[in-house]
């Protein structure tokens, strides 16, 4: 059985199609990713996915079970953590997850726990009006998972949070996911998107682009590897009569050279001894999400 599924899932707002006909298949223990644009669709998808919204049309289910009407057997086997974070007034950290633990019936001992497994013990007893946007962030989360859910929906859960507590949150994210709960975030960060999702959704104008592993929409991109050579030790000219070279671009970081053979380039590149400081870099999964999803800004 999957965990989730939606069929023809479809969300309309006058002549406005925010989603439009998503179907996709999530299995058990799954780490999938959904990217996108702003306003490409992706919270509303989630939404209506969790129970949240009515879709115009189509259908959703979560472990088997229909998320519309609103499903209350289903509450306590999900946790959603949303883009805006809405806490109860004048509570300390502290007594908010207790008392989101107190509402599935979980002990006081384990809503400790979460806090400290998102680093807000020393703010425990913080009112949350009080908390930073990324402690406030931390504590969402932590309220989201603290009653043990089977499937987790995130939605831009590192939004405002440091370097390190973005990398701590991963490890957490990655061990929820470890240990077979199923995890579905919205991110904007392609590099979470490669290190933690085993396939990622890409969405643009309500409809769904492509759905694969990060590796697998790489390798079908074809996009040309850029190999940089440490400054000075190769002109222009000099780098794109290499064979295999199809451009070459001199920048501050040393002359770029742009090849859909890097190994033969680099091969080359031995023989002339300008191997030292060396770097190559393949296609990313951002190439994959530019190329599909265009480089306009989006307000």
């Amino acid at each position: 059985m999957g965990a989730i599924e939606t069929v023809d899932l479809t969300m309309t707002y006058g002549t406005l199609r925010a989603v439009d006909a998503v179907s996709m298949q999530v299995a058990e223990g799954e780490f999938v990713g959904v990217l996108g644009p702003n306003g490409a669709g992706k919270t509303t998808l989630l939404e209506m996915v969790e129970g949240l919204r009515r879709p115009t049309s189509g259908s959703a289910t979560v472990l088997g079970e229909p998320v519309w009407p609103r499903n209350a057997a289903l509450l306590p086997r999900i946790g959603v953590q949303l883009q805006a974070s809405s806490f109860f007034e004048r509570l300390t950290a502290r007594e908010q997850i207790r008392t989101f633990a107190a509402l599935y019936s979980r002990p006081a001992r384990e809503a400790d726990d979460w806090l400290e497994r998102v680093g807000l013990a020393e703010k425990s007893g913080t009112r949350v009006e009080d908390l930073s946007g990324g402690q406030a962030q931390r504590l969402s989360i932590a309220c989201a998972l603290v009653h043990d859910p089977d499937v987790v929906f995130l939605d831009e859960p590192t939004a405002s949070l440091d370097p390190q507590a973005r990398r701590n949150l991963w490890d957490l994210l990655s061990g929820l996911n470890e240990s077979g709960r199923t995890v579905v975030l919205t991110t904007h960060h392609m590099d979470e998107a490669e290190a933690l999702c085993d396939r990622v959704a890409i969405m643009d104008h309500g409809r769904l682009l492509e759905m694969d592993s990060p590796a697998a929409l790489v390798r079908g991109l074809d996009a040309p590897a850029r190999i940089t050579v440490a400054p000075g030790q190769i002109d222009r000219s000099a780098g794109r009569a290499l064979d295999g070279v199809e451009d070459a671009e001199v920048r501050v970081e040393g002359t770029v050279l742009v090849t859909r053979e890097p190994a033969r380039v680099v091969s080359r590149l031995a023989e002339l001894d300008l191997l030292d400081g060396v770097q190559v870099q393949t296609g990313t999964l951002e190439d994959v999400f530019l190329t599909l999803t265009g480089r306009e800004y989006r307000a």
